[in-house]
């Protein structure tokens, strides 16, 4: 999974005092954990029932998406031989069809299919060790990629080459959107949800302020956080290589993948903060903005009208850059400087 919470730019969550009548579930998930606050509503359903119907919605995701355990269904569907279909559930077919949008929108920069790749390069679940993959190799493994190999028809998942896919780059997203709603179904209207780094809040904490996180602006021995932001109906996704990465004469190399090149991203656009009312939205384009990179993730952002923050490696250390989009959430979330 997406371990955003330990790349930089990430956002910190700002919790309510000691006495604020706020409840607090979390535990772990998609090999991080989850986060989620809310404000208990009268004749609500107590804590153990909440918690209950949020891990329900991650077991279930667990058990779909994931690429760490052979049962899944995505694992099931991986080992399959070129020229095969499964049956899915909507929810596989849903992502699947986010992820072609995304793969079109990117030029298939962006592309679910780049599992064998995150493997040999060493940063996938099949992984040995991370070092700059044999040519020969790496050509033999490119042969296995390619999202517009992968189609529906009807309820089932085929795919005309063996591919593998990886749904880490929005599955986390998803769950923020599907742990929100379900809250909301049970009368829980001010929330703060978070996993793995991905968030949503919505609504109020008790004494009427926002929910807040923070956007922080990386530094090699500590992270400050440079502005603090109230947010309300809007999911908030990081995307970053600054943990996750390993270095092979004096290059370095992320977990971030272009498709088109079948290597990791090598360019100095460090991390991606995007605000979306949908998480799944936020985090499948924090992604693809962090692999089209400073210049063409930029007019991508910009000409999608994204609210986005860029944080750029420069010589002096970082500096960050803001789409319009982004100036318009810090207006209306009331937005609070930190020195």
């Amino acid at each position: 999974m997406k371990a955003l919470l330990s790349v930089f730019c990430a956002l910190a969550l700002t919790g309510c005092g000691e006495s604020d009548p706020v409840e607090r579930i979390s535990g772990p998930t998609m090999g991080s954990t989850y986060t989620v606050q809310y404000v208990p509503p009268a004749n609500g359903p107590d804590a153990s029932q909440v918690r209950q119907e949020i891990e329900n919605i991650l077991a279930t995701l667990d058990q779909h998406f994931s690429t760490y355990r052979g049962d899944s269904l995505v694992s099931a569907f991986n080992h399959l031989p070129a020229g095969s279909c499964q049956v899915m559930p909507q929810d596989v077919l849903d992502l699947v069809r986010f992820g072609d949008t995304l793969w079109r929108e990117s030029g298939g920069a962006f592309d679910l299919s780049v599992e064998p790749l995150m493997n040999l390069w060493g940063f996938g679940p099949q992984s040995r060790e991370q070092k700059v993959p044999d040519p020969q190799r790496l050509a033999e493994t490119r042969q296995r990629v390619g999202q517009g190999y992968l189609r529906i028809d009807g309820d089932q998942l085929c795919k005309d080459i063996a591919l593998e896919l990886d749904f880490d780059s929005i599955v986390a997203g998803h769950g923020v959107d599907l742990i929100a709603a379900r809250l909301r179904a049970l009368g829980i209207d001010n929330q703060l949800v978070e996993v793995t780094g991905e968030l949503k809040a919505l609504g109020r904490k008790p004494d009427g302020s926002a929910w807040r996180v923070a956007l922080e602006l990386p530094r090699e021995d500590r992270q400050i956080a440079e502005q603090i932001l109230g947010i309300d109906g809007l999911g908030v996704s990081t995307s970053g290589d600054y943990r996750n990465y390993f270095e092979e004469n004096g290059q370095r190399f992320s977990h971030t993948f272009d498709a088109r090149l079948g290597r990791p991203v090598a360019h100095a656009l460090a991390a991606v903060t995007v605000f979306d009312p949908s998480a799944l939205v936020a985090d499948g384009y924090s992604t693809l903005l962090l692999i089209l990179g400073p210049e063409q993730g930029w007019e991508f952002a910009v000409a999608q009208d994204l609210a986005a923050v860029f944080v750029l490696r420069a010589d002096s250390g970082f500096s960050v850059r803001v789409t319009p989009a982004f100036a318009r959430v810090v207006a209306t979330g009331a937005a609070e400087n930190k020195q």
